[in-house]
Order: structure tokens, then C-alpha cells, then sequence
């Protein structure tokens, strides 16, 4: 190896700790709201839940899903026919989510500021 190629890998290895670094700020910053999670179906609002609350959610007739007292979500029910979004555990993070598919389901964990949607562009 030459002194340029130890140099590259140098600027790459710091490059990839900055993004670290970064990510996590943004991550600790969006953490320290209060977080909400989201439930749509079919692409439309289906409510928003505060994570302080343990309860169970019952999402039409297809999916039920659990907050539990640690601010823990997870699918603990669903009707489709392979399971995934029980399978995929439970979620707790800013911007994690739990799909199913086959039900049009989707469970997000957003912050309180970023739980009414916006708009970034129309486009004509």
C-alpha cells in the first residue's frame, strides 16, 4: 500500500464516522420530542397514538397492535396470510416502522412536530 491509498481510506474511515456522528445527532434531536405512532391504512390516517400510553389498537377487522408501558409497538395480530408484520417485532425509534402489505397497514413512529403532513412541492 502507498502513503495516497492509506491516505483515501483515511478521508473514507472519517467521512463514514462524521455520517455516524450526524445520523445519531438528528436521531437524539428528533427523540427528545415526543413521539407519536402513526397508523395509516390504504394510505389514508387511520389515528395517532401517544407512546406513554400502554393499550391495544384494533385496526379495522384485519390487524390489532400493542404500545406497550416501555413505548414498545408491535403487530400482535393479523389475517394475512404470512404473517410478516407479527414476525417483524416490535418497534421503538423515531422513523421505524411495521409494514403489512397484503392488509395496506402501516405503523410509523414519527415525532409530535412531524405527525400533520406537509407538503414540500406541487407540481403542475
Amino acid at each position: 500500500m502507498k502513503k495516497k491509498d492509506l491516505f483515501l481510506i483515511g478521508i473514507l474511515l472519517a467521512a463514514g464516522i462524521m455520517g455516524f456522528v450526524v445520523f445519531k445527532g438528528i436521531q437524539k434531536s428528533a427523540s427528545s420530542n415526543e413521539q407519536i405512532l402513526k397508523i395509516s391504512v390504504d394510505g389514508e390516517m387511520y389515528g395517532e397514538y401517544s407512546l406513554k400510553n400502554k393499550q391495544e389498537i384494533k385496526i379495522g377487522n384485519t390487524n390489532v397492535c400493542q404500545i406497550e408501558e416501555d413505548g414498545r409497538v408491535s403487530m400482535i395480530e393479523a389475517d394475512c396470510p404470512d404473517h410478516l408484520c407479527v414476525k417483524q417485532g416490535k418497534i421503538k425509534e423515531f422513523g421505524e416502522s411495521i409494514v403489512c402489505l397484503p392488509n395496506k397497514v402501516v405503523l410509523e413512529i414519527v415525532t409530535d412536530d412531524e405527525k400533520t403532513e406537509k407538503i414540500d412541492s406541487i407540481a403542475k
